[in-house]
């Protein structure tokens, strides 16, 4: 049984989603910084840094499907605070923002102990994003802040981008 169906764990799940709502608050600070200076590449991996919070979180409760999508959302963060195209920079800006919406309605669907976390979401849109947006990154062969050990090469970077996607019915 997962932690999230087991009622002797609602404390700690809840604890869960208070802590992860306060963090998406915290990527969102990030994010509107983002705006007003897109340049500051230090920000995107502040933003990787944060999410990668919640993925730990996320993944030990057994809320696989938020940390999928955190660990996507934490690439994202890594890869795009190398490139140098400012004007994706904006485009990843927005994507991310749309990110931490479906982050939040997804910790929401588990604090109100609703079932099928993306199957409830709209996210078709959002993964033709992503398709797009992870395109962009093939030319992007390192990020400044590892996230994941022993992944060096671009081609396990987008495969790796790839997988998650598909995992979570984006690809």
């Amino acid at each position: 049984m997962s932690l999230l169906n087991d009622p002797s764990m609602k404390e700690v799940v809840d604890e869960f989603c208070d802590e992860t709502n306060l963090l998406i608050d915290e990527l969102e600070d990030i994010l509107d910084s983002l705006e007003e200076d897109i340049e500051d590449s230090t920000l995107l991996e502040t933003f990787g840094q944060k999410i990668d919070r919640i993925m730990g979180s996320a993944a030990t409760l057994g809320a696989d499907e938020i940390a999928k999508f955190c660990e996507l959302g934490k690439i994202i963060g890594y890869k795009s605070s190398q490139a140098e195209n400012l004007q994706l920079r904006e485009m990843v800006v927005a994507i991310l923002f749309d990110t931490i919406d479906l982050l939040r309605q997804m910790v929401s669907s588990i604090k109100t102990s609703e079932q099928a976390l993306l199957k409830q979401i709209n996210t078709e849109a959002f993964g033709s994003r992503l398709k797009w947006l992870s395109d962009k990154f093939k030319d992007i062969d390192r990020a400044s802040v590892s996230y994941k050990e022993g992944q060096e090469s671009e081609k396990q970077d987008q495969a790796q981008i790839d997988d998650i996607m598909k995992s979570l019915g984006l690809g």
